[in-house]
């Protein structure tokens, strides 16, 4: 070998070596950065802080850029054309990644909004590809037929197909609307990879590995080396372009779906028709660039489709949602492993267009079986809530001494202002046969409808506000209960004794009479501590989401927090007092509308199958709620979206009880209706040292010192479903105690039920007081006063109940 020759060859060697690192970097960048950014988003969802608009477009720009600049130097400073190929190749995915990662900038509850900005952008980025000038290609040979079907597009399908197949036994459908926006963003999708590998990758690669020296002839292995070299530079490519696609979440697994069908893209491009000596034909006629296109939309299709962006969060739990979508998304991964080797050997045999055709007819056979018998055929978009501007003027009720007599009087006024004031409203409704639900503790309707129907219902004058009600997609299996192996070796718990509820129990109270009202994920009716306590009846028990006739709880924080304000075996603060139960949160997500048919359902209770507005019997009310539970911005709800419900029941005599969330340490960190609202009592929570929990969310808030009280919070053995018992931590936890405690001062003298007012005075004036605690960032940041609102400090029951004896 001259010196000469041997300079090249290691020059060929290094040039192949900064091309695989560089390779390698564009798939570690471009995939850990989304990842990263749907970290951040996550713990920004858990400390209840709203996302940046500006997160995901720059995490897009940020890996545009790292990847984008060494392969710009690639493509500009090596000689190799295959080299160059992949250079350009990678340079377009990273700068697709910074173009289409913007459309993330929209909140993800607009993810109709979303898919139509991606598909626009996507289908402006393909058109403007298509039109660029080629690259160095191979001699190509016109097709003397134009059909619009062939083998390469009909092979596309199957594969498209056989990729689409797991999310529809997996997966679920949103809207009508956002279902076509999905897979318009999908098509578009598939075009744009197909136009970006047919301008830079599959050009250079046909002119390498498919026409010999001079033109006329293929090396050996070919199609082989043209397969595996073409199909992992596309693969590469494909990375930063399925991590443009998708809304955070959905965009992660697009990153398992789309980059291993570059093998199967070039595996068709491979067995495209060529000439005698071997130069391939026009593919715009022979369909490969079509076949891509199609495979790699269908693919596209199973997250976008079949995903709901916000159900994604882990705030759903481990097994929900994105369990699934990850499921579905790594067997499309194997699906995606499988037609790579399966058209990576058939690529020198071209079946016939018939036969594509036959396949084709096939899947999607199976396909559409599987989603009927196995998957969740149906349409699961999210609905809207529509409050109105009129609401029920409540003034004076408070002087009706009989608290039933209050209580019905509220009930009727409500009623009486929902059915006059909606009247023309479900009239409209009715006509336009879209189905809603009337409401009355807020003056609103729950209504089924997209963005249309938003804008036309906005546009009404007796409509204030129309948010967003969000719906569970289904899963295939629900998650499974908390359990507990935990046996209670004390009695009473030291939380109990830590507010000196035992002592109340000594004097013969232990809140018999007193209904206290749960409403959350549900309530296990059997446990050994709960089942004596349950108010029976038709009309103890209500669950809007799941229709359950008798109390179930699907995940066990129900059970838990009801089990610390009334639960027996020294567990509960007012173990004498009954309790009814509503399931608000289904899979730890509510809506507007599901957290008012628990509130409607504690002020006026029904039978089962019974309206709200007819049937309720507001001589049954609870007249203690208990409220773990924090309508977030997530689901939907505004800051003031239920005010009224709450300022409703206050005026009805029924005490509002609410945990003050867990965004703590965070200044301004009580944000989550109903804890902000003046009317309710909110609460913190604190250790066995009596020392403020740093994840108890801190005030101040507009108009209020929050949170009120702080209970025990912090390794509170309660029950769960399954007759078990577990330690659990949060406020949560904290809140149950309160509204034990209040349980036990209503029993003690009933003259003061139905007094809120007074019996939240008494309970801030003999709480024990704490050291005051700071807080860190947000609003109203200080790190010094009592900033938190403990200055009321711990609740002491023994003294709260002395003190309303007293009375």
């Amino acid at each position: 070998m001259t010196r000469g020759a041997a300079g090249e060859g290691r020059a060929s060697i290094a040039a192949i070596a900064v091309t695989v690192l560089v390779g390698a970097w564009t798939v570690l960048v471009t995939a850990a950065l989304p990842a990263l950014a749907w970290v951040a988003e996550q713990l920004l969802l858990y400390e209840e802080i709203a996302r940046p608009a500006w997160l995901w477009p720059l995490a897009g720009w940020l890996a545009a850029l790292l990847a984008g600049v060494p392969a710009y130097l690639l493509a500009r400073l090596v000689r190799s054309p295959a080299i160059r190929a992949a250079g350009h190749a990678w340079l377009g995915a990273a700068l697709l990644l910074g173009l289409l990662g913007s459309a993330r900038a929209l909140p993800t509850a607009w993810n109709e909004a979303y898919l139509a900005l991606f598909a626009v952008l996507a289908l402006a980025a393909s058109t403007a590809a298509a039109r660029m000038k080629l690259p160095a290609q191979a001699p190509r040979v016109r097709a003397t037929s134009g059909a619009l079907w062939s083998a390469g597009l009909g092979l596309g399908l199957v594969a498209g197909l056989a990729m689409l197949l797991p999310w529809l036994v997996i997966g679920a459908l949103g809207g009508l609307l956002e279902s076509v926006l999905a897979g318009l963003a999908a098509a578009a999708t598939g075009r744009l990879a197909a136009v970006l590998l047919a301008r830079t990758v599959w050009p250079a690669y046909q002119r390498v590995f498919l026409v010999g020296s001079g033109g006329t002839r293929r090396s050996k292995n070919a199609r082989g080396r043209l397969i595996l070299l073409g199909g992992l530079v596309s693969g590469v490519a494909l990375v930063p372009l399925a991590a443009a696609t998708g809304a955070a979440g959905p965009n992660l697994l697009a990153i398992l779906v789309l980059p291993p069908l570059g093998f199967a893209a070039a595996a068709l491009v491979a067995a495209a028709p060529t000439d005698g000596a071997g130069a391939p034909v026009e593919a715009r006629d022979h369909g490969a660039r079509r076949g891509v296109a199609a495979m790699l939309g269908l693919a596209a299709a199973g997250p976008l489709a079949f995903v709901e962006p916000v159900q994604t969060t882990v705030l759903l739990g481990l097994q929900d949602v994105g369990f699934w979508a990850l499921l579905a998304a790594l067997t499309s991964l194997c699906v995606a492993l499988l037609l790579a080797i399966g058209y990576g050997l058939g690529a020198r045999y071209r079946p016939r267009s018939t036969v594509a055709a036959i396949l084709v007819a096939i899947l999607a056979a199976a396909g559409l079986f599987g989603y009927v018998a196995f998957g969740h055929p149906g349409l699961y978009g999210d609905r809207l809530f529509v409050t109105l501007t009129t609401q029920a003027d409540l003034s004076g009720v408070t002087s009706i001494r009989d608290l039933p007599s209050r209580r019905a009087e509220v009930y009727r006024r409500l009623v009486e202002v929902a059915d006059r004031s909606q009247v023309a409203l479900r009239r409209d409704l009715s006509r336009l046969h879209l189905a809603y639900t009337p409401y009355y503790l807020v003056n609103g309707l729950e209504v089924e409808g997209g963005p249309a129907v938003r804008a036309w219902l906005a546009s009404r004058p007796e409509v204030a506000q129309v948010l967003r009600s969000p719906r569970l997609r289904p899963i295939p299996e629900q998650p499974g209960p908390l359990h507990g192996n935990t046996t209670p070796l004390e009695s009473p718990q030291w939380n109990v004794r830590l507010i000196g509820a035992d002592r109340v129990w000594a004097s013969g109270d232990t809140g018999t009479g007193i209904v206290v009202g749960a409403s959350d994920s549900g309530v296990d009716g059997t446990h050994p501590a709960l089942s004596s306590g349950f108010r029976g009846g038709t009309d103890s028990w209500y669950d809007p989401w799941n229709g359950t006739r008798t109390p179930t709880d699907h995940s066990g924080h129900g059970t838990h927090t009801l089990g610390t304000a009334v639960g027996r075996d020294g567990i509960g603060v007012a173990p004498g007092a009954q309790w009814i139960g509503c399931v608000n949160l289904d899979r730890n997500l509510g809506s507007p509308a599901h957290y008012l048919d628990c509130l409607q359902y504690m002020l006026a209770p029904f039978p089962y199958g019974g309206d709200p507005l007819r049937d309720g019997n507001p001589a049954r009310a609870a007249d203690v709620l208990t409220n773990s539970w924090g309508c977030a911005a997530l689901e939907g709800c505004g800051e003031a979206t239920l005010r009224p419900a709450i300022d409703a029941l206050t005026a009805a005599g029924i005490f509002v009880v609410a945990a003050a969330g867990n965004a703590g340490p965070s200044c301004g960190s009580i944000s989550d209706p109903p804890a902000p609202y003046p009317d309710t009592l909110t609460v913190g929570a604190v250790d066995r040292a009596r020392r403020l929990a740093d994840f108890s969310s801190r005030g101040p808030v507009p108009g209020a010192s929050k949170p009120d009280l702080v209970a025990p919070g912090v390794d509170v053995l309660s029950s769960v479903p399954g007759g078990g018992y577990l330690r659990l931590t949060g406020t949560s936890m904290a809140a149950p105690h309160v509204a034990g405690v209040v349980a036990l001062m209503w029993a003690a003298n009933p003259s003061l039920a139905g007094d809120v007012a007074g019996t939240a005075a008494i309970l801030r004036r003999t709480a024990t007081p704490l050291p005051a605690a700071g807080c860190t960032g947000g609003a109203g940041s200080t790190n010094s006063g009592n900033v938190t609102g403990v200055g009321a400090g711990l609740v002491d029951a023994y003294a709260a109940v002395q003190a309303a004896r007293a009375r």
